[in-house]
Formats: structure tokens, sequence, C-alpha cells
């Protein structure tokens, strides 16, 4: 398997350089040179295997030649071994055709779980045979953040540094990130929001000198192991309801489009997905998107829902690069011009290839706490911010009734006990992984948007030779 770049000025490469590289040098995010399949037969079979001998089926195709089939077979044996619940993303019934995929069931009781308890050993095992080391720096918009330092903490070869925005995350998030005590773990908050963080971490990705200095490598979506890893579960979830069999809607909340994208790849290696309903909160660049067929940056507003507080949706240029033909020219072309004006126009693509998979819908904080009070009132089910979103959105936008609709749950209602407390009237059960997060020392440092003030504090916080 080699990867090419969305830009197209950067040379294919494999997995293994992908997984390390994160961002290609021109910029762009690495995509599969072309999509491997899956069989019919196969997909069957899926219903009857566990969660991580579907990651591996579905995994091992994008990531050969290295690791070889039973060092990835025992890898992600140990990724999912230790999440709470024996089916690590269980379906669970609302109604007759309505389902929550629950992925808030590993350490940090996020999705971000599924593919970073992966991502962490994957790099862990190729800077171990490359005698390596690696800086990681992450912008996290709540979730993210922790779920990568769970990942990488106490790791010999990996410095990690987790930006997110003064503020703007829920106290549990914030928590679950400041109070690990790790010598190479550094969190820092940023004066500004979770764009302000990403184009932090861009430009230092943009900087080849300090990027080959420290060994820069990231771990958010545009990393491709995150993406590849986050479609195992769509793939499973599918093969459970029936596929190939039986097509399935998916709701995904979703700020980064990485989570919706994850889906549009298992639908790219042959799971019959009849549609993916993208949801998202008054952040709406995607929704409007795929309204006007126009991409225009807006002020990012706060909501109870931070982690779709986002509106420079990175990912959504692997789908770009798809829908202009995989011409890395066209590609590049409309994201200077895109950064240079914040927006985007995209007229010209035919509208049946988003129209015919995707469709999007907003709601609003009000609208929000509604969905959670009434699922509660009505199965005892409780929703926190993003999924209950997605839930909403998805019945509303599902075009076959018919269709089983699975509704993505990001997220334990417990990382969010203030918006779930008023839209129930009681606490969310605190699950024991965050038991006495509450009177635990928190370590982070407050920096302004300042790249080179960035880079000095990485430089001197780094351990061994990670500097050069």
């Amino acid at each position: 398997m080699r990867y090419v770049s969305t830009r197209g000025a950067a040379p294919p490469c494999r997995f293994e350089d992908v997984l390390l590289a994160g961002l290609a040098p021109d910029g762009g995010l690495y995509v599969p040179e072309s999509w491997p399949r899956l069989g019919a037969q196969e997909i069957r079979a899926f219903a009857s295997l566990s969660y991580a001998e579907i990651a591996h089926r579905v995994i091992a195709p994008f990531v050969a030649p290295s690791p070889g089939a039973e060092a990835l077979a025992a890898l992600l044996a140990d990724s999912y071994g230790g999440f709470d619940h024996a089916a690590v993303a269980p379906l669970i019934q609302l109604d007759r055709n309505d389902w929550l995929l629950e992925l808030f069931h590993g350490p940090t009781l996020a999705f971000k779980d599924y593919a970073l308890q992966a991502l962490g050993r994957l790099l862990d095992d190729a800077l171990r045979r490359r005698g390596d080391r690696a800086t990681i720096v992450v912008a996290t918009s709540g979730d993210t953040g922790s779920a990568a330092i769970e990942a990488c903490r106490g790791r010999e070869a990996i410095d990690i540094f987790v930006l997110h925005p003064e503020g703007r995350v829920s106290e549990t998030q914030r928590r679950q990130m400041t109070t690990v005590d790790a010598s190479n773990v550094h969190n820092i908050a940023l004066r500004g929001s979770f764009d302000d963080c990403q184009d932090l971490v861009k430009a230092l990705f943009a900087d080849a000198a300090f990027r080959e200095e420290t060994r820069l490598g990231g771990v958010n979506s545009i990393n491709w192991a995150r993406i590849v890893a986050q479609t195992v579960y769509y793939v499973a979830a599918a093969a459970a309801l029936g596929a190939p069999d039986r097509p399935v809607a998916f709701a995904v909340p979703t700020g980064n489009f990485g989570n919706i994208y994850a889906g549009y790849v298992a639908m790219r290696i042959g799971v019959p997905i009849a549609q993916l309903i993208l949801a998202t909160n008054r952040n709406d660049i995607l929704a409007r998107f795929l309204d006007s067929r126009e991409m225009a940056i807006e002020a990012v507003v706060p909501t109870i829902s931070p982690s779709m507080d986002i509106q420079i949706a990175s990912n959504f240029e692997r789908l770009l690069f798809d829908l202009l033909d995989r011409s890395g020219d066209a590609v590049r072309a409309r994201m200077e011009a895109f950064r240079a004006s914040g927006r985007m126009a995209v007229a010209e693509i035919e509208g049946a290839a988003l129209d015919t998979v995707f469709a999007a819908g907003r709601r609003s904080d009000a609208e929000t706490m509604d969905v959670i009070a009434e699922t509660f009132a009505r199965s005892a089910v409780t929703l926190d911010p993003h999924t209950a979103i997605g839930l909403d959105v998805g019945r509303a936008l599902r075009r076959d009734p018919a269709l089983p609709l699975v509704a993505l749950a990001t997220a334990h209602p417990a990382k969010f006990p203030d918006a779930v407390s008023a839209a129930i009237g009681r606490p969310p059960a605190v699950p024991h992984r965050l038991a006495g997060l509450a009177g635990r020392a928190e370590r982070c440092d407050v920096l302004d948007r300042d790249a080179a003030a960035l880079k000095s504090h990485i430089r001197a916080r780094l351990r061994g030779d990670g500097a050069g």
C-alpha cells in the first residue's frame, strides 16, 4: 500500500512513513493511492469475530508490509484488551430501527480512544524498530487530547505536547489531560479557539527545520492511522446489523470531518453504507457547505458541545481530493484560496457526488438539551450533548425509515455533567475512570497564539536527544 498527498507535490510513501510524518511535506494530507476492497463473504464473517479481529482484517491492507500480520494482530488485541465492555463498541437498540453505537468504553471515555490506543502502539513499534524518537504535537477541542495522552504517556521514545483552547473545553475534559503525571506529557492552554490551536500545529509542521530538529509527528485526525482505525467501528456495526446484505445509515456528530470521513472510507472499501448524516452545532460550516456548495469561515461560537466548536474542518480536504478527481493541483489551489479568503466555492462539483451519500443538519444548545431530556424520559438512556445532536439530526434526515440508523455515541455523558444535569435534572453516573479526578493536581502552561513562543516552549521541555 502506497500513500499520496492530497496536494500532489509529495512523493508517494508507505504507511510507516505516513504514520510518523502525519502531515505531508507539501502541506497536504495522506490518502491511499488506491482503495482495498472487502468481499461480501468477508464482511458477513465479521459478525462472528471480536472487535480486535475485525480491526486486524480491516487495517492490515492499509499498513502492509510492516508490522507483520502476527505483530499487528497482537498489537490490536492489546489495544482493545483494556476496554470496559466485552464488545468494545456495543450497539444499543433505542427503537425498532434506531441504534446507538457506544464509543466511550475506552480509557478516556470517548471515541478517540478507538483510534489512539492503536496509533500509540503503532508509533511505539515503529520508533523501536528504527531506534528513533518522536515529538508529538496535538491540537484538541476536548477529547483528542486526553486520548492521545493516554496512548502516549510513559512511552520512552515519545514526548507529547497537547494544545487546548483555554476555557473552551469542559472541566472534565481539561482535568483528564492536565492531571496526568508523566514526564513526557505537556499540556498547553492556548488563549484562543480550537482553530487557533490547529493553525499553530500546522505552522509547526510547515517549518521544515523545526520539524526535522524535533522529529515532529502528529496524532490528530490529519494522521491517516487515526482514520483507518476509526473505520473499524463502522465496519463492525454494519456487519452486526446484516451487512453486506442490509445497508445501514450512520449519524455522526462531527466538527473536524475526521469521524464521518472514516465512514466514507468504510463505504469505499465495500461496506454498504446508504447514508452518512453529518450533525453539527451552531458552528455549522460543514452543514452550510452541503447546503450551498460554499465553505465560508465564521467566528467560533462556544456551545455545550465543545468538541464541535470548529470552523476549519481539516479532514474535508481528503474528501475534496476525491471530489476533484484526485487532482492535487486542484486541491492545492482551492485550499490556498480558502486560507487566504476564508471562502471556497465548489459549485461545479456534481451534486450527486455529495448528495447521494451525505446529508447534514444542525441543532442549537436549547434543541440539544431537549433531545437529552426526551431521550432520558422515553428510554432511560443518558446522552452527552454531541451524541444527542447526532441522534436527532439522524432521525430527521434518514431518507428510508426501513434502514437501520446507527447514531455514534461519541462520549460518555459524565464528561459533560453540567449540560446533562441541566437537561435531566440529575447528574450522570460517574464511571470508575473519572473517580477522584477533581481532587488531582493539574499541570498546564498558558500560552498566547504565537508560533515562535510555542517552538521555544517545546524545545525547552524535550527529553533526551529529542531536540536533535
